[in-house]
């Protein structure tokens, strides 16, 4: 399943224009993607650094950040299918592919200060953050009415992943490693106040881009 109205340039659709796009096809802003109250001012310029471009395939009415923190209400920690999309952000179609993922997951705890791997940077954002040039992890916990599945506590985890080999200039890498931790903090904070968590989840509410 896809987050995207479209996934290509390629297949068939029956109503469309001389240059076989459908009549209602769209290209965005950042900030109008995924429902419209995901990706602030700021993710908005984060994902041009990631992937070149400030105009974006429309995303599909369905995935909305509202939507994924329904489902994440009445999950259950261990129950859940591994990552569960949020919504998937696409260059215009004739572009050169690039798909970004974002999801959610739900954690048994809290993460424990352990080593992570050496292309992530830990960052002080929520429970924890972790980012590198092609992908962000924010971990934070929420407590809130909402949680249903959760008993009213959950450890959340959104990810911000560039679903393809990794391909960037070496003399990038802090610059993407700050994008991808920006947008995976509008994400989160978004998450977090759609879910009513108490205190945003002791999300921050810009994004803190300085190593733990």
């Amino acid at each position: 399943m896809a987050g995207s109205v479209f996934l290509g340039a390629t297949g068939c659709w029956g109503d469309g224009d001389k240059d076989g796009l459908p009549k209602d096809y769209k290209a965005v802003s950042g900030t109008q993607l995924c429902g419209g109250n995901a990706i602030s001012a700021d993710a908005s310029k984060a994902l041009k650094v990631i992937m070149g471009v400030s105009r974006f395939e429309a995303s599909s009415k369905e995935y909305t950040v509202a939507k994924a923190a329904s489902d994440l209400a009445f999950a259950t920690p261990g129950l859940t299918a591994g990552r569960e999309n949020v919504c998937r952000v696409f260059k215009p179609t004739g572009m050169r592919q690039f798909q970004l993922r974002i999801t959610w997951k739900l954690a048994d705890d809290a993460p424990t200060d352990g080593p992570v791997a050496p292309k992530f940077t830990v960052l002080k954002m929520g429970d924890e953050t972790v980012a590198a040039a092609d992908m962000a992890y924010i971990y934070f916990t929420c407590r809130s009415d909402k949680l249903v599945g959760s008993g009213g506590e959950a450890h959340i985890v959104i990810g911000v992943e560039h679903w393809a080999v990794a391909d960037y200039p070496e003399d990038n890498v802090k610059a993407l490693k700050d994008a991808y931790a920006t947008v995976a903090h509008s994400f989160s904070l978004a998450m977090a106040k759609e879910l009513r968590c108490e205190k945003n989840g002791g999300l921050p509410a810009k994004p803190v881009l300085d190593p733990a």
